[in-house]
Protein backbone atom coordinates (compact mmCIF):
# COMPACT_ATOMS: atom_id res chain seq x y z
CA UNK A 1 0.00 0.00 0.00
CA UNK A 2 1.52 3.34 -0.42
CA UNK A 3 1.40 6.25 1.38
CA UNK A 4 -1.56 8.45 1.49
CA UNK A 5 -1.57 11.80 3.26
CA UNK A 6 -4.01 14.23 3.63
CA UNK A 7 -3.48 17.23 1.20
CA UNK A 8 -4.51 20.39 2.60
CA UNK A 9 -4.74 22.68 -0.37
CA UNK A 10 -7.27 19.77 -2.26
CA UNK A 11 -8.55 18.43 0.78
CA UNK A 12 -8.62 15.48 -0.52
CA UNK A 13 -6.06 12.18 0.64
CA UNK A 14 -3.22 11.80 -2.08
CA UNK A 15 -0.31 9.44 -2.79
CA UNK A 16 3.35 10.41 -2.03
CA UNK A 17 5.14 10.50 -5.26
CA UNK A 18 8.76 12.08 -5.96
CA UNK A 19 8.31 14.19 -8.65
CA UNK A 20 11.70 14.66 -10.03
CA UNK A 21 13.59 11.94 -12.67
CA UNK A 22 16.20 11.28 -9.86
CA UNK A 23 13.32 9.63 -7.83
CA UNK A 24 14.57 11.70 -4.83
CA UNK A 25 12.08 12.57 -2.28
CA UNK A 26 12.33 16.08 -1.29
CA UNK A 27 10.87 17.15 1.90
CA UNK A 28 10.58 20.49 4.33
CA UNK A 29 9.10 21.20 7.50
CA UNK A 30 9.04 24.46 9.40
CA UNK A 31 11.61 24.13 12.20
CA UNK A 32 11.67 25.86 15.86
CA UNK A 33 11.88 29.85 16.58
CA UNK A 34 15.27 29.42 18.56
CA UNK A 35 14.29 32.00 21.27
CA UNK A 36 13.05 29.68 24.06
CA UNK A 37 12.68 26.12 24.75
CA UNK A 38 10.22 23.95 22.22
CA UNK A 39 7.20 22.72 24.20
CA UNK A 40 5.35 19.61 23.63
CA UNK A 41 2.87 21.10 21.60
CA UNK A 42 5.95 22.20 18.93
CA UNK A 43 7.40 18.42 19.31
CA UNK A 44 3.85 16.39 18.70
CA UNK A 45 4.22 18.17 14.89
CA UNK A 46 8.18 17.50 14.67
CA UNK A 47 7.59 13.63 15.74
CA UNK A 48 4.42 13.36 13.32
CA UNK A 49 7.31 15.07 10.36
CA UNK A 50 9.65 12.22 12.05
CA UNK A 51 7.32 9.30 11.20
CA UNK A 52 6.62 10.52 7.99
CA UNK A 53 10.43 10.69 7.03
CA UNK A 54 11.03 6.99 8.53
CA UNK A 55 7.77 5.93 6.39
CA UNK A 56 9.79 7.72 3.52
CA UNK A 57 12.49 6.03 3.95
CA UNK A 58 10.64 2.43 4.11
CA UNK A 59 8.87 2.85 0.79
CA UNK A 60 11.92 5.12 -1.40
CA UNK A 61 14.88 3.90 0.49
CA UNK A 62 16.91 6.21 2.74
CA UNK A 63 19.26 7.41 0.03
CA UNK A 64 16.52 8.46 -1.69
CA UNK A 65 14.76 11.21 0.66
CA UNK A 66 15.81 14.59 1.17
CA UNK A 67 14.89 15.91 4.55
CA UNK A 68 15.02 20.11 4.88
CA UNK A 69 14.07 21.05 8.40
CA UNK A 70 15.45 24.70 9.31
CA UNK A 71 15.42 26.66 12.17
CA UNK A 72 14.32 30.20 12.85
CA UNK A 73 17.28 32.33 14.22
CA UNK A 74 16.27 35.99 13.42
CA UNK A 75 12.64 37.14 13.78
CA UNK A 76 10.72 39.58 16.01
CA UNK A 77 10.86 36.94 18.89
CA UNK A 78 14.79 36.35 18.83
CA UNK A 79 15.38 40.26 18.18
CA UNK A 80 13.34 40.56 21.33
CA UNK A 81 15.13 38.29 23.50
CA UNK A 82 17.93 39.95 22.30
CA UNK A 83 17.04 43.42 23.91
CA UNK A 84 15.46 41.72 27.13
CA UNK A 85 18.58 39.85 27.97
CA UNK A 86 21.33 42.14 26.31
CA UNK A 87 22.87 39.67 24.68
CA UNK A 88 24.08 38.77 21.05
CA UNK A 89 21.59 37.17 18.88
CA UNK A 90 24.37 34.30 17.69
CA UNK A 91 24.58 33.60 21.54
CA UNK A 92 20.69 33.03 22.77
CA UNK A 93 20.09 31.42 19.13
CA UNK A 94 22.74 28.74 19.91
CA UNK A 95 21.88 28.26 23.58
CA UNK A 96 18.29 27.37 22.73
CA UNK A 97 19.43 25.33 19.05
CA UNK A 98 21.59 22.92 21.53
CA UNK A 99 18.05 22.19 23.96
CA UNK A 100 16.37 21.75 20.82
CA UNK A 101 19.07 19.36 19.53
CA UNK A 102 19.54 17.23 23.04
CA UNK A 103 15.21 16.81 23.09
CA UNK A 104 14.76 15.74 19.43
CA UNK A 105 17.52 13.08 20.25
CA UNK A 106 15.64 12.05 23.50
CA UNK A 107 12.85 12.17 21.49
CA UNK A 108 14.47 9.82 18.94
CA UNK A 109 14.13 11.81 16.17
CA UNK A 110 16.12 11.32 13.11
CA UNK A 111 18.22 14.32 12.27
CA UNK A 112 17.08 16.26 8.76
CA UNK A 113 19.94 16.63 6.11
CA UNK A 114 20.09 20.11 6.09
CA UNK A 115 19.29 22.31 9.16
CA UNK A 116 19.57 25.79 7.48
CA UNK A 117 19.76 28.81 9.60
CA UNK A 118 17.87 31.78 8.60
CA UNK A 119 20.88 34.10 9.00
CA UNK A 120 22.67 31.39 6.90
CA UNK A 121 20.83 32.18 4.03
CA UNK A 122 20.36 36.48 4.30
CA UNK A 123 21.93 36.74 0.48
CA UNK A 124 19.18 33.85 -1.00
CA UNK A 125 16.56 35.91 0.23
CA UNK A 126 17.63 39.14 -0.62
CA UNK A 127 18.07 37.13 -4.12
CA UNK A 128 14.44 36.22 -4.03
CA UNK A 129 12.84 39.33 -3.35
CA UNK A 130 14.90 41.45 -5.35
CA UNK A 131 13.40 39.15 -8.18
CA UNK A 132 9.68 39.88 -6.54
CA UNK A 133 10.45 43.57 -6.93
CA UNK A 134 11.74 43.44 -10.86
CA UNK A 135 8.62 41.70 -11.37
CA UNK A 136 5.93 44.07 -9.73
CA UNK A 137 5.16 41.44 -6.81
CA UNK A 138 6.81 43.19 -4.35
CA UNK A 139 7.52 47.35 -3.78
CA UNK A 140 9.76 49.58 -1.50
CA UNK A 141 7.81 51.21 1.19
CA UNK A 142 8.81 54.97 2.33
CA UNK A 143 10.70 53.23 5.18
CA UNK A 144 12.87 51.09 3.28
CA UNK A 145 10.87 47.89 4.31
CA UNK A 146 9.96 45.62 1.24
CA UNK A 147 6.40 44.52 1.02
CA UNK A 148 4.89 41.63 -1.21
CA UNK A 149 1.94 42.75 -3.19
CA UNK A 150 -0.73 40.26 -2.35
CA UNK A 151 -3.17 41.66 -5.16
CA UNK A 152 -0.44 40.51 -7.41
CA UNK A 153 -0.79 36.78 -6.81
CA UNK A 154 -4.05 35.72 -8.62
CA UNK A 155 -3.98 32.56 -6.27
CA UNK A 156 -3.56 34.34 -2.96
CA UNK A 157 -5.87 32.49 -0.39
CA UNK A 158 -6.40 28.87 -1.61
CA UNK A 159 -4.69 27.39 0.38
CA UNK A 160 -6.24 29.22 3.32
CA UNK A 161 -9.76 29.50 1.71
CA UNK A 162 -8.75 32.78 3.19
CA UNK A 163 -10.59 34.57 0.16
CA UNK A 164 -13.99 32.52 0.88
CA UNK A 165 -14.18 34.43 4.41
CA UNK A 166 -13.49 38.14 5.79
CA UNK A 167 -9.52 38.56 6.13
CA UNK A 168 -8.63 39.56 9.79
CA UNK A 169 -6.24 41.50 9.74
CA UNK A 170 -3.91 41.02 13.11
CA UNK A 171 -0.05 41.64 13.54
CA UNK A 172 0.00 43.42 9.96
CA UNK A 173 -2.08 46.73 11.13
CA UNK A 174 0.79 48.34 12.52
CA UNK A 175 2.72 48.31 9.63
CA UNK A 176 -0.48 49.78 7.58
CA UNK A 177 0.91 53.48 7.18
CA UNK A 178 3.73 51.87 5.14
CA UNK A 179 1.84 49.52 2.81
CA UNK A 180 -0.29 49.94 0.14
CA UNK A 181 -2.85 47.55 1.36
CA UNK A 182 -3.33 46.59 4.85
CA UNK A 183 -3.12 42.33 3.44
CA UNK A 184 0.49 42.99 1.78
CA UNK A 185 3.06 41.38 4.03
CA UNK A 186 6.99 42.03 4.88
CA UNK A 187 9.73 40.82 2.55
CA UNK A 188 12.28 42.81 4.35
CA UNK A 189 11.83 45.08 7.34
CA UNK A 190 13.86 48.51 7.65
CA UNK A 191 16.48 48.54 10.61
CA UNK A 192 14.77 50.21 13.67
CA UNK A 193 17.82 50.81 16.18
CA UNK A 194 15.47 50.85 19.05
CA UNK A 195 13.81 47.90 18.29
CA UNK A 196 16.51 45.94 16.47
CA UNK A 197 19.80 46.58 18.31
CA UNK A 198 22.74 45.54 16.21
CA UNK A 199 20.82 43.38 13.51
CA UNK A 200 21.24 43.94 10.34
CA UNK A 201 22.28 43.30 6.91
CA UNK A 202 22.33 45.09 3.72
CA UNK A 203 19.13 45.31 1.99
CA UNK A 204 17.44 44.38 -1.56
CA UNK A 205 18.69 47.12 -4.27
CA UNK A 206 16.67 50.16 -3.50
CA UNK A 207 16.06 49.37 0.10
CA UNK A 208 17.74 50.31 3.29
CA UNK A 209 19.22 48.04 5.78
CA UNK A 210 17.26 45.76 7.91
CA UNK A 211 16.59 42.13 8.03
CA UNK A 212 14.02 39.78 6.46
CA UNK A 213 10.52 39.32 7.31
CA UNK A 214 9.85 35.75 8.66
CA UNK A 215 7.94 34.07 5.80
CA UNK A 216 10.85 34.53 3.02
CA UNK A 217 12.63 32.86 4.82
CA UNK A 218 11.66 29.32 4.29
CA UNK A 219 10.83 30.23 1.08
CA UNK A 220 14.93 31.14 -0.01
CA UNK A 221 15.96 28.09 2.36
CA UNK A 222 13.31 25.40 0.59
CA UNK A 223 14.45 26.90 -2.71
CA UNK A 224 18.21 26.78 -2.16
CA UNK A 225 18.37 22.85 -0.66
CA UNK A 226 15.35 21.21 -2.65
CA UNK A 227 14.93 23.59 -5.90
CA UNK A 228 11.92 25.80 -6.95
CA UNK A 229 9.75 22.65 -6.87
CA UNK A 230 9.17 20.49 -3.66
CA UNK A 231 7.45 17.00 -3.14
CA UNK A 232 6.13 17.47 0.87
CA UNK A 233 5.93 20.69 2.71
CA UNK A 234 4.25 19.99 6.45
CA UNK A 235 4.30 22.29 9.98
CA UNK A 236 1.36 22.63 12.47
CA UNK A 237 -2.05 24.13 11.43
CA UNK A 238 -1.27 27.13 12.98
CA UNK A 239 1.50 28.18 10.20
CA UNK A 240 -1.50 27.31 7.70
CA UNK A 241 -1.85 31.35 7.45
CA UNK A 242 -0.50 33.56 6.75
CA UNK A 243 2.90 31.43 6.86
CA UNK A 244 2.43 28.82 4.27
CA UNK A 245 -0.14 31.08 2.42
CA UNK A 246 2.65 33.58 1.98
CA UNK A 247 5.09 30.87 1.18
CA UNK A 248 2.63 30.07 -1.42
CA UNK A 249 2.85 33.60 -2.66
CA UNK A 250 6.21 34.46 -2.81
CA UNK A 251 7.88 31.31 -4.19
CA UNK A 252 5.32 30.86 -7.06
CA UNK A 253 5.85 34.61 -7.92
CA UNK A 254 9.53 34.05 -7.59
CA UNK A 255 9.79 30.97 -9.46
CA UNK A 256 7.32 31.02 -11.85
CA UNK A 257 6.04 27.63 -10.85
CA UNK A 258 4.36 25.46 -8.62
CA UNK A 259 5.74 25.79 -4.90
CA UNK A 260 4.76 22.22 -3.61
CA UNK A 261 3.12 19.06 -4.93
CA UNK A 262 1.35 17.85 -1.03
CA UNK A 263 0.61 19.84 2.09
CA UNK A 264 0.30 17.90 5.10
CA UNK A 265 -0.69 20.08 8.43
CA UNK A 266 -0.70 18.07 11.96
CA UNK A 267 -3.69 19.75 14.74
CA UNK A 268 -3.20 21.94 17.50
CA UNK A 269 -2.13 20.00 21.51
CA UNK A 270 -4.57 20.58 24.26
CA UNK A 271 -3.42 19.83 28.24
CA UNK A 272 -6.05 19.31 29.99
CA UNK A 273 -8.86 20.08 27.41
CA UNK A 274 -8.01 23.34 27.34
CA UNK A 275 -4.92 25.17 25.75
CA UNK A 276 -1.61 25.40 26.82
CA UNK A 277 -0.02 28.32 28.70
CA UNK A 278 2.10 29.18 31.53
CA UNK A 279 -0.65 31.31 33.56
CA UNK A 280 -3.10 28.27 33.62
CA UNK A 281 -0.38 25.89 34.81
CA UNK A 282 -0.68 23.48 32.02
CA UNK A 283 2.96 24.63 30.07
CA UNK A 284 5.04 21.74 29.35
CA UNK A 285 8.50 21.34 28.33
CA UNK A 286 10.18 17.55 27.67
CA UNK A 287 12.66 18.87 30.01
CA UNK A 288 9.33 19.61 32.46
CA UNK A 289 8.36 15.84 32.11
CA UNK A 290 11.41 14.69 32.41
CA UNK A 291 11.88 16.18 35.76
CA UNK A 292 8.81 14.65 36.40
CA UNK A 293 9.79 11.47 35.81
CA UNK A 294 8.65 10.00 32.70
CA UNK A 295 11.23 9.05 30.14
CA UNK A 296 10.99 10.96 26.67
CA UNK A 297 10.08 7.42 24.74
CA UNK A 298 6.68 7.77 27.04
CA UNK A 299 6.36 11.35 25.93
CA UNK A 300 6.62 10.30 22.12
CA UNK A 301 4.36 7.43 22.29
CA UNK A 302 1.62 9.81 23.68
CA UNK A 303 2.70 12.58 21.16
CA UNK A 304 1.90 10.03 18.69
CA UNK A 305 -0.03 7.45 19.33
CA UNK A 306 -2.94 8.53 21.68
CA UNK A 307 -4.91 10.88 18.88
CA UNK A 308 -4.85 10.88 15.04
CA UNK A 309 -2.17 13.52 13.94
CA UNK A 310 -5.06 15.24 12.16
CA UNK A 311 -7.16 15.74 15.15
CA UNK A 312 -6.85 17.55 18.24
CA UNK A 313 -5.23 15.69 20.97
CA UNK A 314 -6.03 16.17 24.86
CA UNK A 315 -2.38 15.57 26.33
CA UNK A 316 -2.99 14.79 30.17
CA UNK A 317 -0.39 13.17 32.78
CA UNK A 318 -2.51 10.28 32.88
CA UNK A 319 -1.77 9.83 28.84
CA UNK A 320 1.32 9.11 30.22
CA UNK A 321 0.92 6.06 32.14
CA UNK A 322 -1.33 5.16 29.48
CA UNK A 323 1.69 5.24 27.37
CA UNK A 324 4.20 4.09 29.79
CA UNK A 325 1.51 0.46 30.24
CA UNK A 326 1.73 0.32 26.40
CA UNK A 327 5.43 0.65 25.90
CA UNK A 328 6.11 -2.04 28.34
CA UNK A 329 3.74 -4.53 26.53
CA UNK A 330 5.82 -4.17 23.58
CA UNK A 331 9.06 -4.42 24.90
CA UNK A 332 8.14 -7.57 26.71
CA UNK A 333 6.88 -8.61 23.59
CA UNK A 334 9.68 -7.69 21.82
CA UNK A 335 12.12 -10.05 24.42
CA UNK A 336 10.02 -12.67 24.35
CA UNK A 337 10.26 -13.10 20.13
CA UNK A 338 13.81 -11.99 20.86
CA UNK A 339 14.51 -15.15 23.12
CA UNK A 340 12.53 -17.42 20.93
CA UNK A 341 14.48 -16.16 17.70
CA UNK A 342 17.59 -16.44 19.36
CA UNK A 343 20.63 -16.26 16.95
CA UNK A 344 18.81 -16.62 13.42
CA UNK A 345 18.50 -13.61 11.49
CA UNK A 346 15.69 -13.65 9.06
CA UNK A 347 13.95 -11.17 6.84
CA UNK A 348 10.47 -9.89 8.05
CA UNK A 349 7.23 -11.63 8.33
CA UNK A 350 4.02 -10.54 6.56
CA UNK A 351 3.01 -10.06 10.18
CA UNK A 352 1.93 -6.29 11.61
CA UNK A 353 1.43 -5.53 7.10
CA UNK A 354 -1.83 -3.94 9.06
CA UNK A 355 0.28 -1.88 11.22
CA UNK A 356 2.00 -0.82 8.06
CA UNK A 357 -1.08 -0.32 5.93
CA UNK A 358 -2.64 2.23 9.03
CA UNK A 359 0.55 4.64 9.06
CA UNK A 360 0.57 4.61 5.21
CA UNK A 361 -3.41 5.58 5.09
CA UNK A 362 -2.80 9.57 6.11
CA UNK A 363 -0.61 8.22 9.47
CA UNK A 364 -4.12 6.82 11.53
CA UNK A 365 -1.81 6.17 14.63
CA UNK A 366 -5.65 4.75 16.71
CA UNK A 367 -5.89 1.86 13.91
CA UNK A 368 -2.68 1.33 13.56
CA UNK A 369 -2.12 1.11 17.46
CA UNK A 370 -5.05 -1.15 17.91
CA UNK A 371 -4.03 -3.48 14.82
CA UNK A 372 -0.72 -3.25 16.44
CA UNK A 373 -1.75 -4.79 20.25
CA UNK A 374 -4.25 -7.20 18.01
CA UNK A 375 -1.21 -8.69 16.61
CA UNK A 376 0.89 -9.05 19.98
CA UNK A 377 -2.77 -10.41 20.89
CA UNK A 378 -2.62 -13.36 18.53
CA UNK A 379 0.92 -14.46 18.83
CA UNK A 380 1.98 -17.44 20.74
CA UNK A 381 5.55 -19.12 21.56
CA UNK A 382 4.25 -22.52 21.31
CA UNK A 383 5.14 -24.25 18.33
CA UNK A 384 6.89 -21.18 16.52
CA UNK A 385 10.19 -22.08 15.50
CA UNK A 386 13.04 -20.05 16.04
CA UNK A 387 13.08 -19.17 11.92
CA UNK A 388 9.07 -18.08 12.06
CA UNK A 389 10.58 -16.05 15.74
CA UNK A 390 13.05 -14.38 13.80
CA UNK A 391 10.91 -13.28 11.15
CA UNK A 392 8.52 -12.10 13.18
CA UNK A 393 10.93 -10.25 14.92
CA UNK A 394 11.99 -8.14 12.11
CA UNK A 395 8.46 -6.93 11.30
CA UNK A 396 8.19 -6.36 14.65
CA UNK A 397 11.23 -4.09 14.38
CA UNK A 398 10.18 -2.29 11.42
CA UNK A 399 7.37 -1.51 13.04
CA UNK A 400 9.41 0.43 15.57
CA UNK A 401 11.61 2.03 13.50
CA UNK A 402 8.87 3.44 11.81
CA UNK A 403 7.11 4.43 14.74
CA UNK A 404 10.57 5.87 16.05
CA UNK A 405 10.02 3.63 19.46
CA UNK A 406 13.08 2.06 21.07
CA UNK A 407 11.71 -0.44 23.46
CA UNK A 408 15.47 -2.15 24.14
CA UNK A 409 15.70 -0.17 27.94
CA UNK A 410 13.16 0.01 30.59
CA UNK A 411 14.26 3.58 31.16
CA UNK A 412 16.16 6.53 29.46
CA UNK A 413 20.15 5.13 29.14
CA UNK A 414 21.51 6.60 32.12
CA UNK A 415 23.64 9.61 32.21
CA UNK A 416 26.22 10.41 34.68
CA UNK A 417 25.55 12.34 37.54
CA UNK A 418 27.25 15.53 37.89
CA UNK A 419 29.84 15.75 40.28
CA UNK A 420 29.55 18.29 43.57
CA UNK A 421 31.73 20.67 42.17
CA UNK A 422 30.26 21.04 38.64
CA UNK A 423 26.83 21.46 40.31
CA UNK A 424 28.21 24.08 42.61
CA UNK A 425 29.02 25.65 39.42
CA UNK A 426 25.45 25.56 37.98
CA UNK A 427 23.98 26.71 41.16
CA UNK A 428 26.47 29.76 40.79
CA UNK A 429 25.50 30.74 37.27
CA UNK A 430 21.81 29.71 37.83
CA UNK A 431 21.86 32.28 40.75
CA UNK A 432 24.48 34.87 38.68
CA UNK A 433 21.23 34.36 36.11
CA UNK A 434 18.30 34.92 38.16
CA UNK A 435 20.32 38.49 39.50
CA UNK A 436 20.84 39.82 35.58
CA UNK A 437 24.79 38.90 36.43
CA UNK A 438 25.34 38.52 33.02
CA UNK A 439 28.75 38.74 32.96
CA UNK A 440 28.85 36.68 35.76
CA UNK A 441 26.61 33.85 33.79
CA UNK A 442 28.67 33.70 30.95
CA UNK A 443 31.64 33.36 32.71
CA UNK A 444 30.63 30.49 34.72
CA UNK A 445 29.15 29.03 31.42
CA UNK A 446 32.44 28.96 30.08
CA UNK A 447 33.88 27.05 33.19
CA UNK A 448 31.36 24.70 33.01
CA UNK A 449 32.06 23.96 29.07
CA UNK A 450 35.88 23.95 29.78
CA UNK A 451 35.07 21.04 32.21
CA UNK A 452 33.14 19.12 30.11
CA UNK A 453 29.12 19.92 30.83
CA UNK A 454 26.69 21.85 29.40
CA UNK A 455 23.86 23.56 31.32
CA UNK A 456 20.42 23.82 30.07
CA UNK A 457 17.90 26.11 31.26
CA UNK A 458 14.16 25.93 31.48
CA UNK A 459 11.84 27.95 32.70
CA UNK A 460 12.15 27.57 36.51
CA UNK A 461 15.25 25.40 36.70
CA UNK A 462 17.86 23.80 34.85
CA UNK A 463 19.77 20.51 33.90
CA UNK A 464 23.04 19.53 33.49
CA UNK A 465 24.12 16.93 30.59
CA UNK A 466 28.04 15.62 30.11
CA UNK A 467 29.26 17.56 26.52
CA UNK A 468 30.06 14.55 23.89
CA UNK A 469 33.56 13.71 23.33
Amino acid sequence: MPIRLHESLSRTQRELQPAQPDGVFRFYNCGPTVYAPAHIGNFRTFVVNDVIRRLLELEFGPDKVKHVRNLTDVDDRTIGQTQKEKRPLAEITKKWTGLFHADCAALNCLRPHHEPTATGYIKEQVSMIEVLMEKGNAYRAADGSVYFKVSSFEDYGALSRIKERELKVTNMVADSDHKDAVSDFALWKAWKPEEDGDVKWPGPRGAGAGRPGWHIECSAMSKALLGDTIDLHTGGVDLLFPHHENEIAQSQCCNGTQFAHHWYHSEHLLVDGTTMSKSKGNYYTLGDLLAKGYSAMVVRYALLMMGHPRKQLNFTLDSLHTAESSLTRLRTFRSALAAKAGAVQAQPSGRFKAVLDALRDDLNTPWAQGELFGDINLWKPEGQTAQHAAEDLAAFDQILFALGLDVTATTEPPKPAAPAAITALADQRWAAKQAKDWAGADALRKELTAAGWSMLDSKDSYRLEPLKK
